[in-house]
């Protein structure tokens, strides 16, 4: 039996419900078999009421509390849903960060809402484009998120790289089935502080974890350089990278993937994968957003979801 999966339109009044009507009609030509349900703020709806929703999204372009509240009571149904097992995986459609705080909701953005949801407690933020413009994938986990750039020397933390770093071996081996898998973990410094001359956090943050690490089995190297270390994986040396910010590993990321990414939050009891854009309210109603990112999270969240839970009986 194969798995389900949910998908949520996201703020209706941008480019969210477009891009997920555009990808389910190309699944069902790709992957005929796959069972793919439209979730809103009550649970399953059928695949027209994502039409319903954009409609609706722009009769009200002014209103972001009531489009926080469609985004976001799907994204709160489709969990309770996977926590019930009635469901292996959600896709969740971009919502507008602003419009999520007025409703009431006080998370940074989807993947902490549904990590607290879940009652996961530490969770990751993996971007991963299974191919690139190079040809080759590219998956880098931000070790840290949404905050702000001052913040960040405080929050990497021997105890966080070690964290984040086994999170996403975990992945790469029940999701992704790479059995086992090479990291490369990106410098917080500039070239990896050059033996102390740019920093000491190479040596007394870094240092630990990559020894806890590798003792523990998983197999990353580093501190790298981020002028390499990104370089390194998509020539094929690693199967995933750790950076230590939000936007030294966006920035790598998208340069070589645009619009082809996709996120994927790890730690949570059931996949979830995301498109690597936002709501582009400014193209909304018009037909014209480009499905591509979407089509890439419903593909790898059928993926990541049979490799995690449709395994085969073994044999007697």
């Amino acid at each position: 039996m194969g798995v389900r999966l949910a998908l949520t339109p996201g703020d209706p009044r941008g480019i969210g419900p477009e891009v997920a009507r555009k990808g389910l009609d190309h699944l069902s030509k790709t992957l005929p078999d796959a069972d793919i349900a439209v979730f809103g703020p009550n649970g399953p709806l059928p695949p027209e009421a994502l039409e319903a929703f954009q409609s609706q999204g722009q009769e009200r372009p002014r209103d972001g509390v009531w489009a926080a509240d469609i985004a976001a009571s799907s994204i709160e149904s489709a969990v309770e849903a996977a926590l019930a097992g009635e469901i292996q995986g959600i896709i969740t459609g971009p919502l507008h960060k602003p419009s999520l705080r007025l409703s009431g909701r006080v998370f940074p953005g989807q993947t902490e809402m549904i990590a607290s949801l879940a009652n996961s407690g530490q969770v990751g933020m993996l971007m991963a484009a299974e191919s690139t413009r190079l040809g080759t994938p590219l998956r880098v986990l931000l070790g840290t998120t949404h905050i702000r750039l001052r913040s960040v020397p405080d929050t990497v933390t021997t105890a966080l790289l070690v964290q984040q770093s086994t999170l996403l071996h975990t992945a790469l081996v029940d999701d992704w089935a790479i059995t086992d898998p090479s990291l490369g973990m990106c410098a917080l410094n500039p070239h990896a502080s050059d033996g102390g001359l740019f920093g000491d956090e190479e040596e007394y943050i870094y240092g630990p974890a990559l020894e806890s690490l590798n003792a523990s089995g998983v197999n990353v190297t580093g501190p790298l350089p981020a002028d390499t270390v990104f370089m390194r994986a998509l020539s094929g040396e690693f199967d995933a990278v750790i950076a230590p910010y939000h936007d030294v590993g966006m920035a790598a990321f998208k340069t070589v993937s645009f619009g082809t990414g996709v996120n994927v939050t790890l730690g949570l009891p059931f996949i979830r994968t995301s498109p690597d854009h936002g709501t582009a309210f400014d193209i909304a109603g018009s037909d014209e957003a480009d499905p591509t990112s979407m089509i890439k999270a419903l593909t790898l969240a059928h993926r990541l979801a049979n490799n995690r839970f449709d395994t085969p009986p073994a044999d007697v």
